[in-house]
């Protein structure tokens, strides 16, 4: 079986486009005001496109109906390449170490049975809703992180929003102008031709010259070693781009938002259980969180890591020894403004009665009430500015509480 892709070309109005690469960064974006008591929290926000399979990353070994379904690429307690037990129910996957020492420590969590509105099994479809924050898809060109980034209090100075990803992702993507900003591409632009065209905005439109200039110091730093693109595979990508971002987010005026998109988690065929395919990508994923933990450094401790997928995948294996387009799945907290060490879930049950439409994991927990959650504890976004404008119509899905410490 040929793996689904559905390729998204997302091309930003107000992206810095720095080298044509992978990299793009908004510059001229607002600071929020340092909080009373000290704190200058920071959000990542990692993507992982091609759907999940939350039930072998994080695995419910107490339910009885658990290895029936996943079959030969169920995860076990024992054997070889043991799960890491997380609690006496869930297990964690041998691939993420790093993880399982961060909830150790209690600066991890995990949120299973989660998903976005969306029940239907496209990849464009789902990761437009994971993304832009509505209900449903097509509906709009801008990201929840971003309407959440304009939504912040001015401070007194701006710095930036970063993305990182093949693709620029929509969750970071803006309608329209934000303080002064005007689209520019400058692809492979040389230093003086840059500085030429900063130069010239100077006089005509001050503020497009320092959105140009606080870029072309991005760019400088994002084209570091750290950040260079080196031959080799998707596990060692992943931790580059994370070294790249922590780093920039480390600097005392580096974003304090960023996105990174991930892809290839589409694993219709040979996933692997505790070795293989999926065991190499959640290896990549997992060297990532601990590139953002050193590279942060004394920053990890205001910070806080969102991982999710646009849907989960099915709870029985195909015919391929793979898992096809579900539902229900997890997402990932980590960060030393996390309150971890726990599994949060309301949990279905695996029985053939208990799954949605007799298939998936079926979701118990919106993801917008985990994001709104994390959104509103780092940065105190009001309960109405999430439920009509970072997340419209979506005041039912009240903020999860008690998940940043």
């Amino acid at each position: 079986m040929i793996d689904c892709v559905e390729n998204r070309l997302l091309t930003s109005r107000r992206g810095l486009l720095l080298g044509g690469a992978s990299f793009a960064a908004w510059a001229y974006l607002p600071k929020f005001a340092r909080a009373a008591n000290g704190r200058d929290p920071r959000l990542i926000v990692v993507i992982l496109r091609g759907a999940l399979d939350g039930l072998s990353t994080v695995a419910p070994l107490g339910d009885p109906d658990y290895a029936g379904l996943h079959g030969s690429i169920a995860l076990a307690a024992d054997g070889a390449h043991p799960a890491i037990m997380l609690d006496s129910f869930f297990a964690l996957h041998p691939a993420m170490p790093e993880f399982a020492r961060m909830y150790r420590g209690g600066h991890a969590a995990v949120v299973h049975a989660v998903a976005t509105p969306y029940r239907d099994r496209s990849h464009f479809d789902g990761q437009d809703v994971l993304e832009s924050g509505y209900a449903g898809p097509g509906r709009v060109q801008s990201g929840w992180l971003n309407r959440a980034l304009e939504a912040l209090p001015r401070g007194e100075r701006v710095s930036s929003g970063l993305a990182v990803g093949p693709t620029t992702p929509l969750v970071l993507r803006g309608n329209a102008p934000t303080v002064g900003w005007a689209p520019v591409a400058l692809p492979q632009a040389d230093d003086d031709t840059a500085m030429r065209l900063v130069d010239l905005y100077r006089h005509r439109d001050p503020a497009l010259a320092s959105a140009l200039s606080q870029g072309l110091q991005l760019e400088k730093a994002a084209s570091g070693d750290d950040m260079k693109p080196k031959p080799g595979n998707q596990v060692v990508q992943m931790r580059q781009v994370a070294r790249g971002a922590a780093k920039l987010m480390a600097a005392d005026d580096g974003p304090r938002i960023a996105a990174l998109a991930f892809d290839g988690w589409d694993t219709h065929a040979n996933e692997g259980g505790p070795v293989g395919r999926l065991a190499f990508l959640l290896g990549g994923l997992d060297g990532a969180l601990a590139e953002f933990e050193s590279g942060l450094g004394d920053r990890w401790r205001d910070t806080a890591v969102v991982v999710a997928t646009e849907f989960g995948r099915t709870a029985r294996i195909n015919g391929t020894d793979g898992t096809d387009h579900g539902t229900g799945t997890i997402a990932l907290l980590a960060g030393g403004a996390v309150k971890g060490g726990r599994v949060i879930s309301d949990w279905p049950g695996l029985k053939l009665a208990n799954l949605y439409e007799g298939r998936d994991l079926k979701p118990t927990t919106d993801l917008r009430s985990v994001i709104k959650g994390v959104l509103q504890d780092q940065f105190g976004l009001s309960d109405r500015v999430l439920a009509e404008t970072v997340f419209p119509d979506s005041a039912s899905a009240r903020p999860m509480k008690g998940l940043i410490a």
